[in-house]
C-alpha cells in the first residue's frame, strides 16, 4: 500500500492528511492546533470513526508531528501499525524563490532556499520549514518532498512574469510575478483536461475563486498566466484583497491619511476588496445576500468583482489564443451557482452558453455548459493535497 502523508503547517497549525495512493482516498486526516499557546488540541478523524482528540502542551511543531504519528499509529484510533506503513511525506511550501521551480525532494540546499525565502514569504515559509525539520526529527530516515504553491507560475515566459520596472531590481531581489494558489491551478488544469477528455495540449482558464481569488491560463497544464504576482495581493478582487490597483494610490493616500507604507499595504490587504467596497464583509455569501436584497454598496462590490474576472478571462484568451475550457473551482467557484451563470452570461459573445440545470450544483465534478458552447465550462474540486501526494509519489519512488 502506497500512503502518502502530506502536511501544511501555518505558525501554530499543523494540517495532515493520509492518502492510500492505490485508491486516491483518505485513510485519515487532522488538525494540531494552538501550538506554542495554551490549549494546544490535535483533532484526528477517521472515516466511519469519532474524532479522537488529544489535548496536552505542544510547545514546538516537533511536538505536534509526534502527537500526529502517535494518533496514527494508535492502537484503537489509529490506521497504520508503524510509520513503515507511510511511503513518503509531501509538505506544501509556499515560496521555492527562482532557485526552486519544480517539487523536489528535500535536503540541506532545499532547506537553505526556503530560508532564503522567508521574507517572499514570512508568514508562511519560517512554519512550512518546521514541519520539515519536525518529520525529520520524528521520522528519520522517511523521504521528505516539498511542492511549492509558486512552482505552477514558474512555468511562465519572461514576457508574463517580468514588471516593467528596472532590471536590475530583478538581477538583485528577484522580483517577479510568481503567481499563487499554484498547487490548486495544477491541480485543476490537469483534471478539467482528463475530466473534459480534452486533448493532451488543451488550453484551459481556470478561475480558483475563493477568499483568496486567481486565475490561470494554461496549455495542456502548463501555466502561461496568472492573475497573482510577487504577492497574492495582485489581480482580481478578494475578500480583503484589493486586487489590481494604480501604485500612485498608496503614495496620494499615504499623504492624506499620514500613513507609512507598511499600514497601506495592510489596508489593501485586509481592509479592501469585497469588505472594503461593500462596507458589509469580506465573506462572498454575506455580500451577495445583501446584494440580493437590494443594498448598494453590496451591488457595487458584487460588479465590480464579477466584471473583473470577466475581463481576465478575456485577456487570458488572449494570452492563449483560444480557449478549449472554463473551469471554476475553490469556495465561490464550487458553490454559487449565481456567480458562475452571471460571469459566463458575460462572456456570451464569445459562445459560451451555461446551461442552468447543469449548473445547479455544488462541489461536484461536472460540466455545466451546453452542448453547443463553443467553449466548455466545467465545475471542478480543487484538491491540493491530492495533487501534493501525486507530486510525493513520483519523487519519491
Amino acid at each position: 500500500m502506497n500512503n502518502i502523508l502530506v502536511i501544511n503547517c501555518g505558525s501554530s497549525s499543523l494540517k495532515y492528511q493520509l492518502i492510500n495512493m492505490d485508491n486516491e482516498e483518505v485513510v485519515a486526516k487532522g488538525l494540531v492546533e494552538r501550538i506554542g499557546i495554551d490549549g494546544s488540541k490535535l483533532t484526528h478523524k477517521v472515516p466511519g470513526k469519532d474524532d479522537y482528540v488529544i489535548e496536552n502542551p505542544m510547545k514546538d511543531h516537533s511536538d505536534a508531528a509526534n502527537a500526529m504519528f502517535s494518533a496514527l499509529t494508535d492502537n484503537t484510533h489509529g490506521v497504520i501499525k508503524s510509520l513503515d506503513d507511510i511511503s513518503a511525506i509531501g509538505h506544501r511550501v509556499l515560496h521555492g524563490g527562482i532557485k526552486l521551480t519544480e517539487s523536489t525532494l528535500v535536503d540541506n540546499h532545499v532547506k537553505d532556499v526556503i530560508r532564503e525565502c522567508f521574507d517572499l514569504g514570512p508568514l508562511h515559509n519560517p512554519a512550512n520549514l518546521m514541519g520539515i525539520e519536525a518529520c525529520e526529527k520524528n521520522a528519520p530516515g522517511k523521504k521528505n518532498v516539498v511542492v511549492f504553491d509558486t512552482t505552477f507560475g514558474m512555468g511562465m515566459e519572461e514576457k508574463a512574469y517580468l514588471y516593467a520596472i528596472p532590471y536590475e531590481y530583478y538581477e538583485k531581489y528577484s522580483i517577479r510575478r510568481y503567481g499563487f494558489h499554484g498547487t490548486s491551478h495544477m491541480f485543476v488544469s490537469r483534471e478539467t483536461i482528463k475530466f473534459g477528455n480534452l486533448k493532451p495540449d488543451a488550453k484551459v482558464i481556470v478561475c480558483h475563486l475563493g477568499n483568496g481569488a486567481s486565475i490561470s491560463a494554461s496549455v495542456g497544464g502548463k501555466c502561461v498566466d496568472t492573475s497573482m504576482g510577487l504577492t497574492p495581493l495582485e489581480g482580481l478582487v478578494m475578500g480583503t484583497r484589493s486586487g489590481d490597483v494604480d501604485p500612485a494610490v498608496l503614495q496620494y493616500i499615504c499623504n492624506k491619511e499620514k500613513i507609512d507604507i507598511n499600514e497601506m499595504l495592510n489596508i489593501l490587504n485586509k481592509k479592501s476588496g469585497l469588505l472594503g467596497l461593500s462596507g458589509i464583509s469580506s465573506d462572498c455569501r454575506d455580500v451577495e445576500l445583501a446584494y440580493e436584497k437590494g443594498d448598494a454598496g453590496a451591488k457595487r462590490a458584487m460588479e465590480v468583482m464579477k466584471y473583473r474576472i470577466g475581463k481576465y478571462i478575456g485577456a487570458y484568451m488572449v494570452a492563449l489564443g483560444g480557449c478549449d475550457a472554463i473551469a471554476f473551482t475553490a469556495g465561490i467557484g464550487e458553490n454559487d451557482i449565481s456567480i458562475r451563470e452571471a460571469i459566463c452570461n458575460n462572456l456570451s459573445f464569445l459562445g459560451v452558453k451555461i446551461d442552468k440545470e447543469r449548473n445547479n450544483v455544488r462541489g461536484k465534478m461536472q460540466l455545466i455548459s451546453t452542448d453547443d458552447s463553443k467553449i466548455k465550462v466545467f465545475l471542478i474540486p480543487t484538491n491540493e493535497e491530492l495533487m501534493i501526494a501525486r507530486e510525493t509519489l513520483r519523487l519519491a519512488k
